[in-house]
């Protein structure tokens, strides 16, 4: 089915993707001449950086996900559709949802990013990664089914697979990660069993570098180093990962195999631009980097089609200093706001100077009262980087309701230690006496080393 257009009907922008480089553009479109027609396969916002809070049991996924059509209830020129987009056919103007048409005369993709196993795609079965809520709940659900099997479990070696947990990769989410965990072992839980200390849990977290959090300065990966470490976390960098199977993670340094029995293993190392960015480029021709992500135009367009605009994590921008920019929020949000802004500026026979980002610096959470910040002018650390982290994460929350809810939230965990989402949805628990591994858990060959643990 094709939907109809109107004789004489203003300007047709359509919007694949409703996060932050989609909400932010059809937002700066809000009071054009224009119509715009956002299209996501979920109905809600969702803001990704706190999903980790949501798979430690901090928030609840409604705390952090806005429904569309809330927030753009106001927006009377903007149509939200739920449907995945199939196809594009940039020749006719046309975007597939399904069995529906939806004709355009813009079109901005801004479908964001999905986890890259490296080509190893048959571990994600073992190792989950973090994008979506189902990804947090499932985390959430192995890690604290992780602790109530191994109140269950007698034989100590297995107790140990399951009190063992492994993040791989050092950036912000997986640093994020393991200072939460930490948290949860070494503090929140401590309390709670009877069978089990929590304080022998385990947590390594794998970084392929040799830093942990690469994209902010030495000095507060550093820092960050340490103060994971005060907490727990074993820290292994210029490491890699060489397979995941049977609940053991193998992994390379220094030229030395190693093999680390564990129940919980959580991906949070590569990603890989949608599937929509392969669509549009056996359509169009457009060249995609190694990790799937479009090759953009200084303005945001892709080569010879100026009417069609990638951005946030699906594209590669590396008009400003020869790298591509980050996939991070305020990426997304400024190159949302840019392309609103130029849609606006060439109805009226105008242009706009080509995208350039402004930097507003990195910051990651690595535990109560410890973070660390790099605003380039000035770099933070510990307590006032922990309330700064705060403050920029409740800004960038969409709905005035929720950023309240957050608020209460944070401030009653950090009153009482503890956390209240702590449910156990989804698949069942895994059982506690039967690992999907056998004895290969206590198997290792001459050049496999134990690890210091």
């Amino acid at each position: 089915m094709v939907v109809p257009r109107e004789k004489n009907a203003p300007h047709e922008v359509v919007i694949v993707g409703g996060g932050f480089g989609g909400l932010y553009a059809a937002k700066a479109l809000a009071k054009a001449k224009v119509n715009v027609t956002l299209i996501d396969k979920r109905n809600f916002h969702l803001f990704q950086p706190l999903l980790y809070q949501v798979a430690t049991g901090t928030l609840s996924p409604s705390d952090i996900s806005a429904p569309l059509r809330s927030v753009f209830s106001k927006s009377k020129n903007t149509k939200v559709l739920l449907g995945e987009v199939s196809d594009i056919n940039p020749k006719a103007q046309q975007v597939i949802l399904g069995d529906e048409i939806v004709p355009y005369d813009t079109l901005i993709l801004a479908t964001g990013a999905n986890h890259s196993y490296f080509g190893k795609d048959n571990w994600k079965e073992f190792a989950p990664g973090l994008k979506t809520v189902e990804d947090a709940i499932e985390m959430r659900r192995r890690i604290f089914s992780a602790f109530e099997a191994a109140e269950k479990e007698s034989d100590p070696v297995k107790r140990r697979a399951l009190l063992t947990f492994v993040i791989v990769g050092g950036g912000p989410t997986g640093v994020e990660l393991s200072g939460a965990i930490a948290e949860l072992a070494y503090q929140t839980l401590k309390e709670d069993f009877r069978n089990i200390d929590t304080s022998e849990t385990k947590i390594l977290l794998l970084q392929g570098g040799d830093r942990i959090l690469p994209h902010i300065a030495p000095e507060l990966s550093k820092v960050a180093i340490e103060s994971l470490q005060k907490l727990g976390v074993v820290i292994h960098t210029q490491t890699r990962v060489t397979n995941i199977e049977n609940d053991i993670v193998t992994f390379k340094q220094n030229g030395e195999l190693t093999e680390i029995p564990s129940r919980t293993i959580l991906w949070a190392a590569g990603v890989q631009g949608s599937a929509l960015g392969k669509i549009l480029a056996e359509r169009t021709d457009v060249e995609c980097d190694f990790s799937a992500r479009v090759i953009v135009e200084p303005d945001l367009t892709i080569k010879d089609y100026k009417n069609i605009f990638v951005i946030g994590d699906l594209a590669n921008f590396s008009h400003q200093n020869g790298k591509p920019l980050p996939g991070v929020a305020p990426v997304a949000k400024q190159e949302g706001e840019y392309v609103g802004k130029l849609i606006k500026r060439r109805l009226q026979g105008h242009t706009l100077p080509e995208f350039k980002y402004n930097d507003v610096g990195s910051l990651a959470m690595i535990g109560q009262n410890l973070a660390v910040v790099d605003l380039g002018f000035i770099k933070l650390t510990g307590f006032i980087a922990w309330i700064f982290w705060l403050v920029i994460h409740i800004y960038f929350l969409i709905e005035f309701d929720t950023k309240l809810v957050i608020v209460i939230q944070w401030a009653w965990n950090y009153i009482t230690r503890n956390r209240r989402s702590r449910l156990i949805t989804g698949k069942e628990a895994f059982l506690a006496t039967e690992t999907v591994n056998n004895s290969s858990h206590s198997q290792t060959t001459e050049k496999k080393q134990p690890v210091n643990l």
